[in-house]
């Protein structure tokens, strides 16, 4: 184990100041509501490449019409969340995300319109109505990145600190949190002493083999945190998206859920549909339903593929580029062809519990976007409501971190988590693992089996953040004995009459 400290230099950041973990969609808007109080931006990439936030299709969904309203919003989210949506949190988020969209079209989002001049609103699954606002067809997460990235770089009150990846966080020797400690790719670490420390690292998909994340995006919130005792919720409740694009590729390409709203369909090899074999609600039934549709076609021998010559047909390339880049690449043209598609995980409904302002239970620590668990998104997230969530809970912890007086806290120890250890054969086999073990189909016997294998891992190279979220989601989906949502268990595939978020410390499971 290589837990050997390079070059280690010490930066106090200024008494109030903010030190924000991750440059995607909710650490950038964080960043710019929390003006004039000084933030300093944490992130190893110089771009916007590695956030997930840029690699969203669909949109960012919100009750925009004048049809529409925040009870429809809230509704729809809680009946996608099956039974573990706390009420209370999807009202709030429902209620505050029309005026978040509004905000990112003043700050320069060019979202898509239609010719009276209204926000084009498209359809997807399990939305009662059309609620979608999306740019350019397909490239929402890119562009609001884009002009995110663009406001943060003019904002007098943000610096960013490019080139350094959070491993670990600084204690303050009181039960709370002073910061982060950083390495280079070089080996040099930088201990970051903050009095706010905000983490939006984004979800885990990366810890899987078969993912439409970047594959840095490997929990490194839920490890960091874990270890000094953070509370998680809901760990087990992993979304596999549909629809990736078969084609072999890491990450793999997404199809997105608007395809199938604009009336794409689910077909065999021979043309032939077959969702209402599986669901009522056929090609728009929730994401779960649809992910172990086509994993039993998989698993039956039969390739699924995605149908759309006769929905999208020759307005392909304007309508949906994206995608439409990715087949061509490829070689299939979906104007004529089908696309071949399989579920891959794509959204991490659990991870550090936070309250309704995104604080943690760890004094002064928060957490917004995909690392959080609000209780928005209970077992099963509603399309599109990812990047509302970024959106609603970074203005919300803005605001009450600007509503406070911040007290000064001072690192009390350096804690180095041996993340460079993790070489390129343990992060193979552990994402082998979790995709084989805790994947779209899950039982006792494979969960043990990964945790044996994780238990393994640790002991060659030590408690690497990777490792420590891989166990808690497989302890997690271990103790839910009963399938809801994401998670399906082979051997208990009957849902609980009660419905129970989970709750845990790693402590608990050493």
């Amino acid at each position: 184990m290589n837990t050997a400290i390079g070059t280690l230099d010490r930066k106090r950041l200024p008494a109030g100041s903010v030190l924000v973990v991750g440059a995607g969609l909710a650490g950038l808007y964080l960043a710019l509501k929390l003006a004039p109080r000084p933030v300093y931006v944490l992130t190893s990439r110089r771009s916007s490449k590695g956030a997930a936030s840029a690699w969203a299709q669909g949109g960012i969904a919100a009750a925009l019409s004048s049809e529409d309203s925040a009870e429809s919003h809230a509704s729809d989210t809680i009946a996608a969340g099956d039974g573990l949506v706390d009420p209370v949190i999807a009202r709030l988020v429902a209620e505050q995300g029309a005026e978040r969209v509004h905000d990112l079209d003043r700050l320069g989002v060019p979202f898509d319109r239609n010719e009276q001049g209204e926000l084009y609103l498209s359809l997807e699954a399990a939305h009662s109505m059309p609620r979608v606002a999306r740019v350019k067809g397909d490239t929402a997460g890119r562009e609001i990145i884009t002009v995110m990235v663009r406001q943060a770089q003019d904002a007098d009150h943000v610096e960013g600190l490019i080139g350094w990846r959070a491993e670990s966080l600084l204690l303050d020797g009181q039960g709370g949190i002073a910061g982060a400690m950083a390495r280079r790719d070089d080996g040099a670490l930088l201990a970051l002493e903050a009095d706010v420390t905000v983490l939006a690292t984004g979800g885990v998909g990366g810890l899987f083999s078969v993912t439409t994340n970047p594959r840095t995006a490997r929990g490194d919130a839920l490890g960091m945190a874990a270890v000094v005792g953070a509370v998680m919720r809901d760990m087990e409740f992993v979304q596999f998206h549909p629809t990736a694009i078969d084609i072999g590729r890491d990450p793999a390409p997404l199809a997105t859920e608007a395809l199938r709203g604009e009336g794409a369909t689910l077909v065999s090899a021979n043309g032939r549909r077959f969702m209402q074999r599986y669901s009522p609600q056929g090609e728009l039934a929730p994401r779960d339903d649809v992910a172990r549709a086509i994993f039993a076609e998989i698993q039956a021998g039969r390739q699924p593929f995605l149908d759309c010559r006769k929905s999208i047909g020759a307005h392909f390339p304007d309508e949906f580029p994206t995608v439409f880049q990715s087949c061509i690449s490829a070689d299939i043209d979906p104007r004529r062809d089908l696309i071949p598609v399989a579920p891959a995980v794509h959204y991490h409904m659990g991870g550090l519990a936070t309250d309704s302002h995104g604080a943690t239970s760890l004094p002064g620590l928060y957490a917004i976007g995909e690392c959080a668990a609000t209780g928005l998104h209970g077992a099963n997230r509603l399309a599109s409501n990812s990047l509302l969530e970024a959106v609603v809970f970074g203005g919300r912890a803005a605001e009450h971190i600007n509503a406070m007086t911040v007290p000064e806290r001072r690192a009390d120890g350096v804690r180095v988590q041996p993340w460079l250890s993790m070489g390129p054969d343990v992060s193979q086999s552990l994402r082998n693992s979790m995709t084989e073990l805790c994947g779209v189909q899950r039982s006792a016997a494979g969960l043990n089996r990964l945790l044996d294998i994780i238990d393994e891992l640790i002991a060659r190279v030590g408690r690497a953040n990777p490792l420590i979220a891989s166990h808690m989601i497989a302890a997690a989906a271990l103790a839910r004995e009963e399938s809801r949502g994401g998670h399906y268990r082979a051997d208990f595939p009957d849902q609980d009459k009660t419905s129970r978020s989970s709750f845990m410390t790693y402590d608990r499971l050493e």
